[in-house]
């Protein structure tokens, strides 16, 4: 185990490319002692600690309709979701893609799951070392994306997708000073996020009435975002952290071609190849 902290960045089917990142490193071996994901990346995150190669990619990337996560249109207004989060985070996990969750629970690596807080809308940093349930529910808290996923309620609080207040928590990383970070992230160099419309605006405070602090975190997760990425580059051309991120253009938030998403995740995994000697000496300086 490596004294580093790895950064996953999350962006739903995005996450695919982090998945072949995260890939190629278990197949050689390469684990850092401190994890830190956000929404997809979370779920990158745990199945790394549980050393499951292939496991991310199994659940995201689906050829057969048997388990496709995406609701249609009425079951959407039925659920109030427009994904089927029983799946991913219930019957995945114990019956169909099975976390192994008695290594993830023994490891000695430590693995934060980024959260947004409803109330405060500020970013948590949540664990969980013994209790199955309760950690597929920071996952699914994590990845629940505003509008299309319900809120999750952890020990009586609400909580949304951790990229709402930290998308990609390198500062986490910094104050946490376990090592160099090492960040992957899913969107192509000199990405910046553009502030929402007028329109999304008025439809997260109709939404979220009751939760104004939430509202105003994501009003302002682009200019957080885009500060947080002036850091990342600022840091990078100084050599202080290992970036990865796709040189190819990416693929939507919720993409649902099989042959799209195996392409951006055999990217990731070609990447992180070419790109593991550098990571090697860059982590031994």
């Amino acid at each position: 185990m490596i004294k580093a902290t790895m950064v996953l960045e999350g962006g739903a089917t995005r996450g695919v490319f982090t998945s072949g990142v995260l890939d190629y490193l278990m197949e050689k071996d390469f684990y850092t002692s401190y994890v830190i994901g956000v929404s997809a990346g979370s779920c990158n995150a745990v199945d790394y600690v549980s050393k499951q190669p292939g496991r991310t990619r199994d659940c995201m990337i689906q050829k057969d309709k048997e388990y496709n996560y995406y609701y249609g249109f009425t079951k959407f207004i039925k659920e109030k979701s427009l994904l089927d989060m029983d799946l991913v985070f219930d019957r995945f996990p114990n019956e169909i893609y099975p976390f192994d969750f008695d290594t993830y629970f023994a490891s000695d690596m430590e693995c934060e799951i980024v959260t947004t807080n409803c109330v405060t809308g500020r970013a948590e940093y949540m664990t969980e070392d013994e209790d199955r349930d309760r950690l597929m529910k920071l996952c699914r808290a994590s990845s629940s994306m505003p509008l299309i996923s319900p809120m999750v309620n952890i020990d009586g609080i609400p909580y949304l997708d951790g990229g709402l207040a930290d998308s990609i928590p390198l500062q986490r990383a910094m104050e946490i000073g376990n090592g160099k970070p090492v960040v992957v992230l899913t969107r192509n160099p000199g990405y910046r996020k553009k502030m929402p419309s007028r329109a999304a605006v008025q439809l997260y405070r109709r939404a979220y009435k009751k939760y104004p602090n939430l509202v105003r975190c994501i009003i302002n997760r682009n200019i957080v975002y885009n500060r947080t990425m002036k850091l990342v580059e600022q840091q990078e051309a100084e050599g202080k952290i290992f970036v990865i991120r796709p040189l190819i253009p990416t693929v939507s938030r919720l993409e649902k071609d099989y042959d799209a998403l195996m392409h951006f995740y055999e990217h990731g995994y070609r990447l992180m190849k070419k790109e593991f000697d550098a990571l090697q000496r860059f982590l031994e300086k």
